[in-house]
């Protein structure tokens, strides 16, 4: 098995819709720390797991200086937004979301 890992700073801002009072109910930024996990039994025909351009370009494409609200149809959790990670790459089994530091969330395929 071959394992790669990517790792990207993104820029973002969200709001979280909970269902109790938080501050984070309000939008506010962070600069995020996605690390992308990506594994094959075989190369593809470059040799490759996964092309480190491509997968940087499909994640700050979608959220680098975004508001998560408006790009993602979900609440956008550190949580949800592994799990979405995650599914938009097909070589990929975890994805690790820091939002701030000591807070991270993991989504993983077992």
């Amino acid at each position: 098995m071959y394992y790669v890992t990517k790792r990207l700073e993104i820029a973002g801002c969200h709001r979280l819709e909970l269902d109790y009072e938080s501050k984070c109910s309000s939008i506010h930024g962070h600069n995020w720390i996605i690390t992308i996990y990506c594994r094959a039994k075989e190369l593809d025909r470059n040799g490759m797991v996964a092309d480190f351009t491509r997968i940087k370009e499909q994640i700050n494409g979608l959220l680098d200086h975004k508001n998560f609200n408006d790009v993602l149809p979900f609440n956008p959790t550190a949580e949800n937004i592994a799990r979405h990670i995650c599914d938009m790459i097909d070589v990929c089994y975890r994805v690790e979301v820091q939002e701030s530091e000591g807070n991270t969330a993991a989504y993983q395929i077992d």
